[in-house]
């Protein structure tokens, strides 16, 4: 297995992308922290199905872009694990709005939950990484971080600092930890609840593979990047878009 004896952290890994990073990190060997903000039944439904293919697995419950829970989690995971070797910045929510109506609060929210939460797990395992001589931290942006799109103005703003977070950081802990993202294309999950049928159908349009992603088709590029597969990629953005972006 590709990740044998390593031991994964998965940010808001309850639901959706999250969920299927997580359970595809256990499937190939990782002790794998299940991170989630208030569905403890559902993490736990993550937890048994890691621990179905043989893992160790744990539910962490944070909101990630609060420090002081941000600190809780990493010290149980190390408390647990002994170790992080991956962390996977996934957390995030999408709401929509045009600009010019946009409440200040609701800016505010996209940048503290998608921006502020990858700021302070990724500050927060860094030192252990450094120190024990190793890690993979990956970012889980979209698309739009590097195209835009109307109504999502705030989104596409945090994806797009995610974006740049990566490629700086990757030259800041070189050649140690590894530093990448994944920028995936509209997934089918829950998330797309929040966003109208009329922008749906706009962007399905676009899309040149003419369907919605599935949570597979993003959650072997996470494995990849975790494993010694992509030792020589880092400050990378790899794209399971559709066709979406072909930068």
């Amino acid at each position: 297995m590709k990740l044998s004896d390593k031991a994964a952290l998965v940010t808001g890994a309850s639901r959706g992308i999250g969920r299927g990073i997580a359970e595809a990190l256990g499937s190939e060997g990782a002790r794998v922290a299940v991170n989630y903000r208030v569905s403890s039944a559902a993490a736990e439904e993550v937890v048994a199905s890691i621990r179905s293919f043989g893992q160790e697995a744990i539910t962490v419950q944070a909101d990630v872009a609060e420090e002081g829970d941000v600190k809780r989690m990493i010290d149980t995971v190390l408390e647990q694990f002994g170790r992080i070797d991956v962390l996977v910045n996934n957390a995030g929510i999408l709401t929509q709005s045009h600009l010019a109506d946009m409440p200040t609060e609701m800016w505010d929210e996209m940048i503290r939950t998608n921006l502020r939460s990858a700021f302070l797990c990724t500050r927060a395992v860094l030192p252990g990484m450094l120190a024990q001589g190793g890690g993979r931290i990956i970012y889980v942006a979209s698309q739009l971080g590097l195209k835009g799109a109307q109504d999502l103005v705030h989104y596409s703003a945090a994806k797009a600092a995610l974006i740049g977070m990566t490629r700086a950081l990757a030259r800041e802990v070189a050649p140690s930890v590894t530093v990448n993202a994944i920028a995936p294309g509209p997934i089918e999950t829950d998330m797309v609840a929040n966003i109208t049928e009329e922008w749906k159908a706009m962007k399905m349009a676009e899309l040149p593979l003419a369907r919605f992603g599935r949570v597979s088709d993003v959650a072997p590029t996470a494995v990849f990047l975790a494993s010694d597969d992509a030792s020589y990629y880092t400050g990378q953005v790899l794209g399971p878009n559709g066709g979406d972006v072909m930068p």
